[in-house]
């Protein structure tokens, strides 16, 4: 009877772990051993583009110039506001029509995923670009971006691949992901978090948590907490030619629900490429006080 009752409280454990909610994260770097080959992201003189301009305009092409796009299924990323579209400089530039700021759609799913305080936040932002106020990204104001906001810009991605570490460089921002570790037990709050990977299949998914509460997901502005964890998956497909990255999104302080995007990168080859540094600020500043957003500047040096 006792050896019984053993089995059943086992049983009764077991199911619980399977039900509760942290069954549902994602697996953890000392959860997955590390399983199939490594995917091969880094090569001499090869970087991954997020944008190059096809050869003949294409709207659906240059949509995507700075955006995410949707999943499959699901919760997507918040879009731009269907009265009033938003125009990139490469849809721009292939219309041959003038460029615009964006404006936040605030009410289909992705709005209405967020919680209101964040969901007002974008209200208040859209209200501001409508008066002509604030409508540059963070990033073209020089501040870090986070994750997965970071994807965004559509320049070249440089990629170091070594068998502890993998490093991402995209414009002067540097992303350091550690494999096949846990977490810290209290990570210290950071712009682009603390990333740990690890290789699952054919694919390195990446998990990071503890960011700052600074940043912003998105070029919308849409807020988040210090609760953000984001995870992404980097997959070569196209027969090696395009980097694919899938990422979703949980905040439980910002939105209802967890919700997901993509943003794939091209894979662009030139021997003498190299990544370059670039003093954003010495070009950013509000020279002609016209109320651009201040870049960032610390109050004492630090050297």
């Amino acid at each position: 009877m006792s050896r019984n009752l053993s089995h059943l409280r086992a049983s009764a454990i077991v199911l619980g772990l399977l039900c509760s909610p942290a069954a549902f994260l994602p697996l953890l770097a000392q959860e997955m051993p590390r399983t199939g080959t490594p995917p091969k992201l880094s090569e001499p003189g090869v970087a991954w583009a997020g944008f190059v301009a096809p050869k003949e305009p294409n709207y659906a092409i240059a949509r995507l110039f700075n955006d995410f796009g949707q999943p499959a299924t699901g919760i997507g990323p918040v879009t731009d506001d269907p009265a009033h579209p938003y125009v990139n400089n490469e849809v721009a530039r292939q219309m041959r029509i003038q460029p615009t700021y964006r404006v936040a759609d605030l009410n289909n799913a992705a709005a209405r995923n967020l919680m209101p305080w964040a969901r007002e936040a974008l209200r208040t932002q859209n209200e501001l670009v409508l008066q002509g106020q604030n409508g540059t990204t963070r990033e073209a104001r020089c501040w870090e971006t986070g994750v997965p906001a970071f994807h965004l810009n559509p320049g070249p991605m440089h990629i170091i691949q070594g068998p502890r570490e993998v490093v991402l460089m995209l414009t002067g921002r540097v992303r350091r992901i550690r494999l096949d570790v846990p977490h810290s037990a209290d990570p210290k709050p950071s712009w682009y978090g603390e990333s740990v990977g690890r290789y699952e299949g054919d694919a390195l998914v990446v998990d990071t948590i503890g960011f700052n509460g600074k940043t912003f997901v998105d070029s919308y502005r849409t807020p988040h907490t210090d609760k953000l964890r984001v995870v992404e998956r980097f997959r070569l497909i196209n027969d090696g030619n395009t980097l694919e990255v899938a990422f979703t999104v949980d905040d439980p302080g910002a939105y209802h629900q967890p919700w997901s995007g993509t943003r794939n990168r091209h894979r662009v080859v030139r021997p003498n490429m190299r990544p370059v540094e670039f003093e954003c600020p010495e070009a950013n500043d509000d020279y002609f006080d016209i109320g651009l957003e201040p870049v960032p500047t610390a109050q004492k040096r630090h050297f």
